[in-house]
């Protein structure tokens, strides 16, 4: 339609910024040093207190934000507020036409690991930081403690259900992430609909209330209904009175073919081996055992000998407690072809563009993440097969072709998990699985 800015026919992802980032474009474009050529870096100093390894999530979201990152009419009203006419007109025709490398979405990183690499002027590099950073470390923060689930459930199914525990409009990014890392299906449809997740989810105590008496009495009705208008292959809760009876009554209802029942609340592994027992003795021997109430991979690993068949994961998979964040930086570590570092005490960084690499046994177990100059020759690798892990996302402002796909971003966090030494897996405090090498 003629006279209608594009920019502001989408949703502009340009104001999900912090002010300063504009202030020294402004400072910049004065001075003339907005167009000096420049590369930031995103990496973490160290990983979270007790993990051993961090998984690299929300790169995807991130590209398709940036091609979304423009400065149309209205997003130009609101920083006219402190900017001057020469930076708004440059904010105007503003396009990030750099280039971007990266660790594929999906792959393990470390303490110091070159996650991101952004190369282009200061101006059009500085604009992205909180963007860049604001995705990746929270999409990494959940998918690192997903994975740790994952692994501590060891092939069980695993359902996201963390919706009510966090912003309403983060909950279908932590959904794609929890997928990512190994989760099976989300109970956030924003999350089915947005990213192609499969969708899980059946009742809750509301329900089995609004049919039930007080004393529980009539808590088949709320059974019956549930099995009449979802089948018999659908899960039903059964600990809103007293599970003993709630079993019976589910199997009362809808016969031994009941696809599932779920345990919310109580010690689920003393109930687990309890409902286990009581299904096999009414014959439903293959109605699996759904829990879920607060679990995060300690809880998670606990039960890994009781007879449960699927997690339920909510709160510890979407707050702070349980998916810290990944602490991840942006900063600048190259000027005009020349390195410089910040040396801030324990705020440090390492100048120059870099480049990374991961030795492997022949087994595919991995030993070593080898950091080197980004102009300099590879390392020597020895015995050891080396791969390199900074992959092209963009050029000249356009995102490359045959870049992995959610499930194939998936994959690769399944293979990096198994190439981990064992050690690495545990989910006590320790020390990374593999150490960083770097080299000037």
């Amino acid at each position: 339609m003629a006279g209608v800015d594009h920019r502001d026919a989408v949703a502009s992802t340009a104001l999900l910024t912090d002010q300063y980032e504009l202030t020294m474009l402004a400072a910049a474009l004065a001075d003339g040093s907005a167009h000096r050529t420049c590369t930031f870096e995103v990496f973490a100093r160290r990983l979270p207190h007790g993990r051993r390894y961090g998984v690299v999530a929300g790169t995807g979201r991130l590209l398709d934000a940036l091609a979304d990152f423009r400065f149309g009419e209205s997003e130009l009203a609101i920083v006219a507020e402190f900017l001057d006419e020469r930076t708004l007109n440059w904010l105007r025709d503003y396009r990030f036409t750099g280039d971007i490398d990266g660790y594929a979405e999906g792959e393990l990183y470390f303490p110091g690991s070159p996650i991101l690499s952004v190369r282009g002027s200061f101006g059009e590099c500085v604009l992205l930081e909180t963007l860049v950073l604001s995705i990746l470390n929270h999409d990494s923060a959940i998918a690192s403690a997903a994975a740790r689930m994952v692994s501590a459930a060891a092939g069980r199914r695993m359902i996201e259900m963390g919706s009510r525990r966090t912003h309403e409009l983060a909950a279908p990014s932590a959904s794609r992430a929890a997928y990512l890392a190994g989760f099976d299906a989300t109970s956030n449809l924003e999350a089915v609909r947005r990213y192609g997740l499969p969708g899980a989810g059946t009742s809750a105590h509301a329900f089995t209330l609004l049919h039930s008496g007080a004393d529980g009495a009539h808590e088949a009705a709320a059974f019956r209904s549930q099995v009449q208008t979802l089948g018999v292959g659908t899960t039903l809760l059964v600990d809103t009175f007293d599970i003993t009876d709630g079993v019976a009554a589910a199997i009362e209802v809808a016969g031994t073919e009941l696809g599932g029942v779920r345990i919310d609340s109580g010690d689920l592994g003393v109930l687990a081996r309890q409902v286990r027992d009581q299904l096999d003795r009414l014959g439903a021997k293959k109605t699996r055992i759904i829990v879920s109430g607060d679990l995060d991979e300690n809880a998670i690993a606990a039960l890994r000998a009781e007879p449960v068949d699927v997690y339920g994961v909510g709160t510890a998979l979407v707050t702070g407690s349980g998916a810290p964040t990944a602490g991840m930086v942006y900063k600048l570590v190259e000027v005009d072809g020349l390195p410089v570092a910040k040396r801030s005490s324990h705020k440090e960084s390492r100048g120059g563009t870099k480049k990374a690499v991961r030795l492997a046994r022949d087994t595919g177990t991995i030993v070593e993440e080898i950091v080197y100059p980004a102009t300099g020759p590879a390392p020597e690798t020895g015995e050891f097969e080396a791969r390199q892990l900074l992959v092209p996302l963009v050029r000249d402002g356009k995102v490359v072709d045959g870049l992995p796909t959610l499930a194939e971003s998936r994959a690769l966090v399944s293979s990096g998990l198994i190439s981990l030494p064992w050690e690495g897996l545990k989910l006590s405090d320790g020390e990374p699985a593999i150490p960083t090498t770097f080299l000037s």
